[in-house]
């Protein structure tokens, strides 16, 4: 195998020419290499010329990079980020100092006094690895082309409903075509689900469509994190040269996407668009597009609300949600919204959608207690709720409360939990399980049996005091009955997971779960993925 048809997957390993290739029955293998870590450390005589080496250990450390900004004080805000970033390059405070387990004492305090970091009893910012300390290098070593020892590959679907509708209208001249789309949405709600649907023929088509269409008035949406060469963003561009009125709240404070964010943003105020940076002392984290329409009979609003950044290449790898729909009270709850984020307003109350920071925390909270007298009253109380994590004291304190009332709960929490399930008398009628696979799971679904007048949402929003204080986030009811069973479907396929998911037990501990002799593998991923393609060839009923 020539060298040139493998290189070296990333800067922190050197890749050996192919006479030093290790051999594998006889063949080379595809790619071999050594972190530069290990080459850099045998030959430190050269970098310290003169001087007698007698052991090196290396370490790796994390800097916090939050901004500080004084946004109430900043006559530019998009100065005043730029400035930040410039500070940002020089690094912030260690946050983090990981070390290798053999490191002595004497260097391991050395670095401790010098960095400025805590190495107390029971909590420490220094962490013992054993083995490589940047893990993240190695997602380089999935470009070497041997598809044999990766997942099979995996092409997003078109939903049923949407294969009927035509391509993408080029211009204003193919507005019939777009047509189709609206029709589709104004016949009954549509969910989206990535990465087994496809970003691009749904939620994309959805702005690009309305881009070009001459009947579209207005297109309002939110930027948190997008692609470096967004279809989103030059559908907006387009939209505006076309002359239709066009708002964006681009986040500058998207943490890491704070320069391209400027970059979008300057380019969208070029050709005309409003953009306004949300509000002070929050980010604006919610994922929400509306599309005002001038329509024979009337103006009709149709709007977007999802889990997920607006970003293609994302939407290949996370799992989001978004509800497609033109309800009319959503429309109206929108457009309020966008004026609030817009400082045209201070609104207080929606109709149906549940925002932070104004109005999630408490409804969350009162539908966990209501399950609570349910069970009180001798009914049964089933909560399901979905998302990347869960660390709020008051959300924590209130599961806790329903459990003890008797109030079945599960959760699937992909990242950090701070709940402990299992414990008796506090959370014994509480699991949790984290699911990891292929795709990073990053929809938020809460489920509520309501004594039988089921509810479920779909949102932004994780139960983190940042996510319910600090941040604009926008949570949506499921009305239809047809979806709400949808997203029933998908929480049943996750609970009954015995391969990717993992049960945390009472101690923080996770066990990743095993199917018993006899029993299938059941892949949530896997089956949603299978579930995706017989929709799409119109098997599932």
């Amino acid at each position: 195998m020539p060298g040139s048809k493998f290189p070296t997957p990333c800067r922190e390993f050197l890749s050996l020419p192919e006479e030093l290739r290790l051999t594998h029955e006889n063949q080379p293998v595809a790619w071999t290499g050594v972190p530069l870590e290990q080459v850099i450390a045998h030959n430190l005589e050269f970098l310290f010329p003169g001087m007698n080496i007698q052991e090196y250990h290396p370490f790796r450390i994390t800097r916090d990079a939050d901004v500080e900004l004084q946004e109430d004080e900043a006559d530019d805000l998009l100065q005043a980020i730029e400035e930040v970033l410039r500070q940002r390059r020089f690094g912030g405070s260690v946050v983090r100092l990981e070390i290798q387990a053999s490191m002595p004492e004497t260097v391991r305090n050395t670095l401790i006094r010098g960095l400025g970091v805590e190495d107390r009893e029971h909590y420490s910012d220094v962490y013992e690895v054993e083995g490589m300390l940047g893990l993240r290098d190695l997602f380089a070593f999935m470009d070497i082309p041997l598809p044999e020892l990766k997942d099979p590959p995996w092409m997003p679907v078109i939903p049923s409903r949407l294969q009927r509708v035509g391509d993408l209208p080029e211009d204003a001249a193919a507005a019939e075509e777009g047509e189709g789309f609206f029709a589709a949405m104004r016949q009954q709600d549509l969910l989206v689900h990535h990465p087994y649907h496809s970003f691009s023929a749904t939620v994309q088509r959805f702005v690009t469509q309305a881009a070009h269409d001459p009947d579209v008035m207005a297109i309002k949406m939110t930027l948190y994190r997008t692609s470096g060469d967004s279809p989103i963003v030059n559908a907006l561009i387009n939209a505006a040269e076309n002359g239709k009125q066009v708002a964006v709240l681009v986040e500058l404070k998207a943490r890491f996407d704070e320069e391209n964010n400027i970059i979008w943003a300057r380019k969208l105020e070029k050709v005309g668009v409003h953009v306004v940076y949300g509000l002070l002392g929050l980010k604006t984290h919610t994922k929400i597009a509306l599309v005002v329409r001038k329509e024979a009979d009337r103006i009709r609003r149709y709007v977007h609300v999802g889990t997920g950044n607006y970003n293609p290449k994302t939407a290949r790898l996370y799992t989001d949600l978004g509800l497609l729909s033109c309800r009319e009270e959503l429309g109206a709850d929108l457009t309020e919204l966008f004026n609030y984020l817009t400082g045209y307003s201070r609104q207080q109350t929606y109709r149906k959608l549940l925002v932070a920071p104004v109005s999630l925390r408490d409804r969350m909270i009162a539908m966990i207690r209501r399950e609570a007298e349910h069970c009180k009253q001798g009914f049964p109380g089933r909560i399901v709720a979905k998302m990347n994590s869960l660390t709020d004291v008051q959300m924590i304190t209130t599961l806790y409360e329903a459990s003890c009332a008797g109030v079945k709960i599960d959760l699937v929490i992909r990242g950090m939990c701070c709940l402990r399930p299992g414990i008796p008398n506090v959370s014994e009628n509480i699991r949790v399980i984290s699911i990891i696979g292929r795709f990073l799971e990053h929809a938020r679904i809460f489920y509520f049996q309501n004594q039988g007048q089921e509810e479920v949402f779909i949102g932004s929003a994780d139960w983190m005091s940042r996510n319910l204080n600090r941040r604009v986030e926008a949570v949506v009811p499921v009305e239809d009955a047809e979806i709400a069973k949808d997203l029933q479907e998908i929480l049943g396929v996750m609970l009954a997971d015995n391969r990717q998911a993992w049960d945390m037990q009472s101690d923080g501990h996770y066990i990743q779960r095993q199917p018993s002799p006899n029993t299938p593998e059941q892949s949530s991923q896997r089956l949603l993925m299978d579930m995706a393609s017989q929709e799409a060839a119109g098997k599932r009923s």
